[in-house]
Order: C-alpha cells, then structure tokens, then sequence
C-alpha cells in the first residue's frame, strides 16, 4: 500500500512541484523512514505488511517517530528537513483525498539556531582569483568559473550545468536554470564575460567533446561536463593557496555576491531574483550579515566606539 502512495507522491513532486531529481529523492527519503518505523513499531497482533495508512496516522504517532528518529542520534537540522518532507507529504494526501487529517499541523519542528555563513571580502576573492595558473588550460578554465560564480551569484549546480546557448554575453546576460527547472536573467560582469570568451576561443576550442555535451560551457579534460565536487576541490584548493582560513566552497562565492550587493544598497527584491530565492524570507538572511557589517564598522570608525 506504502509503494502506491509513494509512487503518487513522486508525481506530484515531480510534474506539479517541478522538484529536480535530487530534491524528490531526499522527500521520498523522509517517508521511508516514517516507514521503516512504522514497520518496526507495529502493535502486538497486527499483521507488519498492515502498517497504518497516512489517514491512521495521529500527531501522537509522528511525535513518537521524532522522539525514535532523535535517539537514532538525528541532528535538530535533520530532523527538521525530516518533518518538511513529511508535511510535503501531508499536503499532497490532502489533495489527493487520501487523508481529511493533517497530523502535521500542529507537529513542532526542533528550534534551529540560523548561523551565518563565512563571507569574504572583495580583497580576499580578489587573492583567491590570482592563485589561478593562467598558463595552464584549466586555470583559464577555473578563472572563467570563478569569474562567473561571484559575479552571478550561481549554486554549484547552476555553474557545472550553464550552458553556451544560454550566454548572452553581448547584453550582459545570462540565462540560468536554478532549483525546480526555474529560469532566470542573472547580469553578468565584464571581467567574468572577458575570461568566459577566452576560455571559449582559446581553451575549449581544442577539447574533444564527448557526445552530448556540446553545449555544456566548462568542461572536463575529458571533454564532459565538470562534476560538482571537481568545483569544490578547485576552490578550496585555491583558497589554501591565497591563505584563507576561514571555511571557503562554492556557496562562499554566492554567499559573498549577495552580502557585497546588500551592503552596497541593492535592493534586496533584486538580490532575490538575481539569487533565485522563492521566498524573500530566504534572502533577508543577507540583511543580517548587512547589520554585522555596519555594526563592525562603527567599531572601526566611529570615536565613540573607540
């Protein structure tokens, strides 16, 4: 009975969510532990193949899954994305009239204590960038990717997937597909724009592509599309070189783009479009960091903070 709730389930997610393929795995993941302990909690005399259907299932029930889930050592951030997927779930019984209940409603997710990203300065990007071998065919290559990192605000994902059709250099525009196949135009700065048509004219020119990859911007010495971790290695490979200590990856990159915007004054309605948020609640974390930088420069400058 699970298996048919959780094909419905994927469905959904997938054609009316417009959930990317990792996203569906990790909510039907959340059920198959709701599952799994609802198969290692059957009650004495109930058959295990009749576990409870999700309109069985009490808020008591979900509750008591928390409490199991905690003991098996779960962390509060877990636990908390757990009970997304679970209300995700909820949400799609109710249309679906497989449940009239929703035992989500009043299920309180763990308090989650939101801290704020490691940020570099201007001047250590700036140091980052000139570790870059030029001489090399793949550091014209990386310099092109970190190029377009910072000054598009891209996820990891966005820069491995961009393709060269959707460059619009000329108009100082790209075209970016971001979380649930969503499109946006994210402006493009002229450094990154100089080293992308370098990249392109003299590096990947000579590569050999691999069959469906012609389209696909940076790739691989094999002539494939970069794989997410090859970015992460780049980068924190060129931030031990610089002497960086602070904890640098590709989401350092977007997070630094959105903080240097918000405290230059850009409206945070556009940071979220440039960033792809959904929500503007996930873009206002950029205003905190934006008080923390004000707060250290009164320290700095201010003579009654002296």
């Amino acid at each position: 009975m699970w298996d048919a709730y959780k094909k419905g389930f994927k469905a959904y997610l997938q054609l009316e969510k417009s959930l990317s393929d990792n996203s569906t795995e990790a909510y039907l993941h959340d059920i198959e532990k709701l599952t799994i302990y609802l198969q290692e909690t059957v009650p004495a005399g109930r058959q295990e193949r009749s576990l409870k259907t999700p309109s069985e299932i009490k808020l008591k029930d979900l509750q008591q899954f928390i409490k199991w889930i905690t003991e098996l050592g779960m962390t509060a951030s877990s636990q908390a994305r757990i009970i997304s997927g679970i209300r995700a779930f909820y949400k799609y019984c109710s249309l679906e009239n497989i449940s009239k209940t929703d035992p989500t409603t009043l299920l309180e997710a763990p308090k989650l204590k939101r801290s704020l990203p490691d940020v570099l300065s201007f001047d250590e990007i700036e140091n980052i960038l000139s570790q870059i071998d030029l001489s090399k065919p793949e550091g014209g290559r990386n310099k092109a990717i970190l190029e377009t990192m910072y000054s598009c605000g891209l996820r990891v994902s966005e820069v491995v997937n961009l393709k060269i059709s959707q460059l619009y250099t000329d108009a100082g525009f790209i075209r970016v597909t971001g979380k649930g196949d969503k499109e946006r135009l994210v402006p493009v700065g002229r450094s990154a724009v100089k080293y992308i048509k370098i990249y392109m004219k003299d590096i990947r020119v000579h590569a050999v592509v691999k069959p469906g990859n012609e389209d696909v911007l940076f790739l691989n010495n094999r002539g494939a599309k970069l794989s997410r971790v090859m970015i992460f290695y780049i980068i924190k490979e060129m931030a031990r070189k610089a002497g960086i200590k602070k904890t640098v990856s590709p989401h350092t990159f977007r997070h630094s783009f959105a903080t240097h915007l918000v405290e230059g004054g850009a409206d945070l309605r556009a940071v979220q479009e440039m960033l792809g948020h959904e929500s503007i609640t996930t873009t206002e974390i950029y205003t905190h960091l934006d008080r923390e930088f004000l707060r250290k420069t009164l320290e700095n400058f201010h003579p009654a903070f002296q």
